[in-house]
């Protein structure tokens, strides 16, 4: 009689056991989910941004990754470093102004090469003869794939004067980095490494 009742006290601590067992297994489960889809909620809630529409009433907008748009911002930043660095007019204040602009999207080998042009007369020429110059890109192509990003850019070149339009083809590399954005660097890349590997005439256009 006495074992049996040991028997069934055993049984009883097992059965006991046992469902104490299952029962911290579902609650490790139970808060183990809720967890998770906490964190889950809170990083939707990441995504979205909230706008006051005149102060009245909420407008739900989807936040963008950041890094999608950067090549866009990168094609744009080298496009405009082009425009500031090779738009020139006769005059000696406009040239330094678009040159200053210029070296805040680039590095040293951007001035570098300003000076050489500069010690060889470059644009004490354009101030002399009246001449202006302009560009227009065609394309400006860069590769994602490695960092820093590897950029070249194709362009045609127009120099201005009085008798005659001389139409040049122009080619350069560059690298970009990422940089701090600025009001004089909205995009948030620095041009490393620029160098021009063509620039030759293609056409002279009287006026």
């Amino acid at each position: 009689m006495e074992f049996r009742t040991l028997r069934n006290i055993e049984n009883s601590f097992r059965q006991i056991r046992l469902y104490a067992i299952v029962f911290a297994l579902f609650c490790i489960g139970v808060t183990g989910y809720a967890v998770w889809q906490s964190y889950h909620f809170a990083e939707l809630q990441r995504q979205k941004v909230y706008v006051l529409d005149n102060g009245k009433s909420l407008m739900l907008a989807l936040a963008q990754d950041a890094s999608i748009n950067r090549p866009v911002e990168a094609r744009e930043h080298v496009r405009r470093f082009h425009e500031l660095f090779f738009t020139l007019a006769p005059d000696k204040d406009a040239i330094e102004s678009n040159m200053k602009r210029a070296f805040n999207l680039a590095d040293k080998s951007a001035f570098n090469y300003y000076k050489d042009l500069s010690e060889k007369g470059y644009y004490n020429r354009i101030i002399s003869g009246n001449v202006q110059q302009r560009i227009e890109i065609d394309s400006v192509v860069c590769n994602f794939d490695s960092y820093p990003y590897a950029v070249r850019t194709y362009a045609e070149q127009f120099i201005i004067r009085s008798s005659n339009v001389t139409k040049r083809n122009l080619v350069t590399s560059c690298y970009l980095v990422n940089s701090v954005r600025s009001d004089n660097n909205p995009q948030g890349f620095n041009i490393e490494k620029f160098n021009v590997i063509a620039n030759n005439d293609i056409e002279i256009m009287e006026r």
